[in-house]
């Protein structure tokens, strides 16, 4: 870590206090500018908002994505509360309530994407009550997934979309409901996947899977839905992604869809990789001990807020974060410290073996990669400790993100 953005992140814990979140939206702008510029405008974005749905950083986003992907009927509500118009939501996930359904058709959102039968039927049923016709995308799980990807959700028995061999059968079904409108397909098999190579594969298959489906529905999709993938960096030992080279190894892929739908439009559904590196967690070191040879720095701040960063958010080994000590300036290590939080588990630890210059009652401890899965994907009310603030750095205001 260079020696100003350290010295930054500690005048911003001693502003803020700790512990806390600072998400900083030029990063996130960056990231975003990035992607257009590296697929060439060949995308619409729209933004997974479960990755940080903090409403100060919805509403700033306003205008830099094209689009908003929910989950809930609380995502939902949050993007409409945010300013971003019904027609461009979209509505996915494998459990959505009968009230939730009838919330997006009374907001007219752009799309359901579809995720079973029972679920078309339904939504079908609660638009024929509200006098309309919905909108909808169907998602598809491909029957294989690339190596490469953290967490999958197609190639084996998933809760997510339809099985790509069930795929014609259940557009037949569709056409029993005119309630409903087909305007395309959405696929999203991976996540935080860092290999370039893999992602363009895992979107040739997403190109295979649409073709097919476009020929079963007998129509040619409005709009297609390509789950991103894109990974972050959060270990000091992986590389970041390369956009570029992702563009290469996609070209083919992209140029084939562009030539066989040329009037549908191409979106590209990320949250992690939009926001996750924007944001670093800050905690203050509350206590020190020795422990059998190891010196442990007890924060005021852990798992409770930050479940990934301890290595239970999908992550099979337990790796550390990239972690840095921002209250002294760079230097080589002088130990392997374990970073744990005050609740009363062995689970509320941080760091292990930690290379630092110093570990001491009073040190701020910076978590990099922290903007994305943070308190909303954590267990914020265990023990009934506080939460941690959440802060929106955009140029020189810092705004409470929650509000």
């Amino acid at each position: 870590m260079n020696d100003d953005r350290r010295r930054r992140l500690l005048a911003l814990a001693d502003r803020l206090g700790t512990p806390c979140f600072v998400y900083f939206l030029d990063e996130v702008r960056a990231r975003i500018a990035a992607v257009r510029q590296a697929f060439g405008g060949a995308f619409a974005i729209t933004y997974a908002i479960k990755a940080n749905p903090a409403p100060a950083l919805l509403r700033r986003l306003r205008g830099a994505v094209d689009g908003i992907d929910v989950s809930s009927g609380g995502e939902l509500t949050r993007a409409l509360a945010a300013g971003y118009p019904a027609a461009a939501i979209h509505f996915t996930g494998p459990g959505k309530r009968a009230g939730e359904l009838a919330a997006a058709v009374a907001a007219g959102i752009g799309a359901v994407v579809l995720e079973s039968r029972e679920e078309a039927a339904v939504l079908a049923s609660l638009a024929r009550a509200a006098g309309v016709q919905q909108r909808v995308l169907v998602r598809i799980a491909p029957d294989r997934v690339p190596a490469g990807f953290g967490d999958t959700m197609s190639g084996k028995p998933v809760a997510f979309g339809i099985d790509e061999e069930d795929v014609p059968a259940f557009l037949a079904d569709l056409r029993r409901w005119p309630e409903l409108r087909l305007a395309g397909f959405h696929a999203y098999s991976g996540t935080q996947c860092l290999k370039p190579d893999a992602i363009a594969a895992n979107w040739a298959i997403f190109a295979r899977v649409f073709a097919a489906a476009a020929g079963a529905a007998g129509a040619a999709p409005e709009q297609l839905v390509l789950g991103a993938g894109m990974g972050v960096a959060y270990h000091d030992d992986q590389r970041p992604l390369d956009l570029g080279e992702v563009a290469v190894h996609a070209a083919p892929v992209l140029a084939d869809l562009r030539a066989r739908f040329p009037r549908a439009q191409l979106a590209l559904e990320t949250g992690r990789h939009l926001v996750g590196d924007a944001g670093v967690y800050l905690l203050r070191v509350l206590r020190t001990k020795d422990s059998r040879g190891v010196r442990i720095g007890i924060g005021d701040g852990g798992f409770r807020h930050h479940l990934a960063a301890a290595g239970m958010f999908g992550m099979v080994l337990k790796r550390n974060f990239r972690l840095a000590n921002v209250s002294v300036a760079d230097g080589p290590a002088t130990g392997a410290f374990q970073l744990s939080g005050p609740l009363c588990t062995s689970l509320d630890m941080l760091g292990r073996a930690v290379p630092l210059p110093r570990l001491q009652q009073g040190d701020v401890i910076a978590i990099e990669a922290s903007g994305a899965y943070g308190p909303t994907a954590s267990p914020t009310a265990f023990l009934s400790h506080p939460p941690a603030g959440e802060w929106l750095v955009d140029g020189e205001q810092v705004v409470d993100a929650r509000t």
